[in-house]
C-alpha cells in the first residue's frame, strides 16, 4: 500500500457535519464532532468549522437535508475548504449526492478512522489487517470512484487502495480480500504460537478508550520505551512486555484503543490483536477521568469487550489523569441544578465509584501519582491466580514475605 504522509504546508481545511437526534442530544453531538477533530487533527488535517442539523434520523440521500447541504455548500465555496466530513458513516448513495453537491472530498468518520490506522500501521501485522478493513469498505462504494488499483492518489481519506475509474473490476477487490484474509490467517497462526510459547505466565491486558494513558502506563510498568503521544490511535500494534513487581514476573500487553463507532470492519480485521485481551487473566481498564464523557467511555469499552467475549473477566478500574481533572464550582447565587462540570473529583469518588473499593484506583501516569499503590494492587492479584496456577511455588511468596 502506498504510503503518504501530509506535510504541514499539504494540510487542508476541513468542516466537520453530525446531527442532533432523539438518540444523542446537543451537548452529545458537540463532544462528538470534538472527537472527530481530534481525529481529523490527527490526520494531519485542520478543522476549521461545525455544522449540525436537527433531524429525527438521517435524510436517505443527503444526510442532513437539501437546505443545511446548501447552507455548508456556501461555507465551503467561499472559505476553500478541501474536504468535508460526517459523523456517522454514510452509505454510498449519500456520498454521490452529497460529493455532487459540494464539490468536495467527502469522508465518513469510518473512512477517516480507515486513514488514521493506515497511517499508524508499523508491522505487517498491522498493515494487513487496517488493508483488508479498507478493500472490505471499499467494496460497497466501488462504483463511486475506484478502480485500477496502481493508480493512486495521496490524501487523507485516500490513502491504501488507492482512486481509480468507474470500470473498476469488482473481481480485484474480492481477490486481494481473500489473499489479505489468507495472510492473515497465517500470521494469525504464528501468533498463536507465540502465544503459546509464552507458557503459562500470568497476562495482563491494559484496555480502554484511545488516547486513555494506556502506552504511558505500559511504560512505567514495564520501564520499556512503548511509542505514546496526545493523539488518537498512537498505538496499533499489540506490545506484550515481561514485567517483573517485587519478586513476580507476568506479560503485560498494550493493546489498540477503542473508539465510539469503531467501524465494523476494523474490529472485524482486528480480532487476532484482540486475542491478547481474550487470553488475558486480568484486565486494566484505564479511563480518562479529565474527559467530560469519561463515563461514556467506559460504557464504550465495556460494550467492545462484550463483543469479543470478555465481559467476564477480572477488571480493575484505573481511573487516569487525576492532575488535569477539573471542575467549575457554582457561584452561590446560581439556583439551577449542578451538572457534571460542576462536580469535584472527591465527590465524583462518592458516586458509583464508592462502590468499588477494592477494584478502583485513581492515578496519573504522567506524574507517576499512585503507581506504587497500582503496582501493590497488581502484585496481589497476579500472585492470588499465580499460586493457584502453581501451587508448588507457595512457599516462595511465603518465605519471600518473611524475609
Amino acid at each position: 500500500m502506498k504510503d503518504f504522509i501530509i506535510t504541514e504546508e499539504q494540510s487542508e481545511k476541513v468542516v466537520l457535519v453530525g446531527l442532533i437526534t432523539p438518540h444523542q442530544n446537543e451537548r452529545q453531538v458537540k463532544d462528538y464532532l470534538d472527537e472527530l477533530a481530534f481525529l481529523a487533527e490527527t490526520a494531519g488535517i485542520t478543522p476549521v468549522k461545525h455544522f449540525t442539523q436537527k433531524m429525527d434520523k438521517p435524510h436517505s440521500v443527503t444526510f442532513v437535508g437539501s437546505g443545511k447541504l446548501q447552507e455548508i455548500k456556501e461555507y465551503v465555496t467561499e472559505n476553500d475548504i478541501g474536504i468535508v466530513i460526517f459523523d456517522d458513516e454514510l452509505s454510498p448513495k449519500q456520498l454521490r449526492n452529497i460529493e455532487k453537491v459540494l464539490q468536495v472530498r467527502i469522508l465518513d468518520r469510518t473512512n477517516l478512522i480507515l486513514d488514521i490506522f493506515a497511517r499508524r500501521a508499523q508491522t505487517a501485522h498491522a498493515k494487513t489487517q487496517v488493508e483488508l478493513a479498507q478493500y472490505k469498505y471499499m467494496l460497497p462504494r466501488l462504483t463511486r470512484l475506484w478502480t485500477h488499483l496502481e493508480r493512486q492518489r495521496g490524501g487523507v481519506g485516500m490513502r491504501g487502495p488507492g482512486e481509480t475509474q468507474l470500470e473498476i473490476d469488482r473481481r480485484i477487490i474480492l481477490d486481494k480480500i481473500a489473499k489479505l484474509k489468507k495472510d492473515l490467517i497465517e500470521i494469525d497462526r504464528q501468533k498463536s504460537t507465540q502465544r503459546n510459547n509464552r507458557g503459562k505466565m500470568v497476562r495482563v491486558a491494559l484496555v480502554g478508550y484511545t488516547n486513555a494513558g494506556k502506552s504511558t502506563l505500559m511504560n512505567l510498568l514495564s520501564k520499556s520505551d512503548v511509542f505514546a503521544e496526545n493523539k488518537l490511535f498512537a498505538t496499533l500494534d499489540t506490545t506484550v512486555r515481561k514485567v517483573i513487581i517485587e519478586n513476580l514476573p507476568f506479560l503485560l500487553s498494550d493493546t489498540v484503543g477503542f473508539i465510539r463507532k469503531l467501524p465494523t470492519e476494523l474490529v472485524e480485521s482486528f480480532k487476532s490483536t484482540l486475542d491478547e485481551v481474550r487470553e488475558a487473566d486480568i484486565l486494566v481498564h484505564l479511563v480518562d477521568i479529565a474527559h467530560i464523557s469519561f463515563e461514556e467511555q467506559i460504557e464504550v469499552v465495556n460494550r467492545t469487550l462484550s463483543e469479543i467475549g470478555c465481559a467476564e473477566k477480572p477488571v480493575l478500574m484505573v481511573f487516569n489523569k487525576i492532575d488535569i481533572f477539573t471542575f467549575v464550582p457554582k457561584e452561590e447565587d446560581d439556583l439551577t441544578p449542578r451538572i457534571k462540570e460542576n462536580i469535584t473529583l472527591s465527590e465524583l469518588k462518592e458516586t458509583w465509584m464508592s462502590k468499588l473499593p477494592d477494584n478502583c484506583i485513581f492515578i496519573s501516569a504522567k506524574q507517576q501519582t499512585n503507581i506504587n499503590t497500582l503496582k501493590t494492587i497488581l502484585y496481589e492479584r497476579i500472585k492470588s491466580i499465580h499460586i493457584q496456577r502453581f501451587p508448588y511455588n507457595d512457599f516462595l511468596y511465603e518465605h519471600y514475605e518473611e524475609g
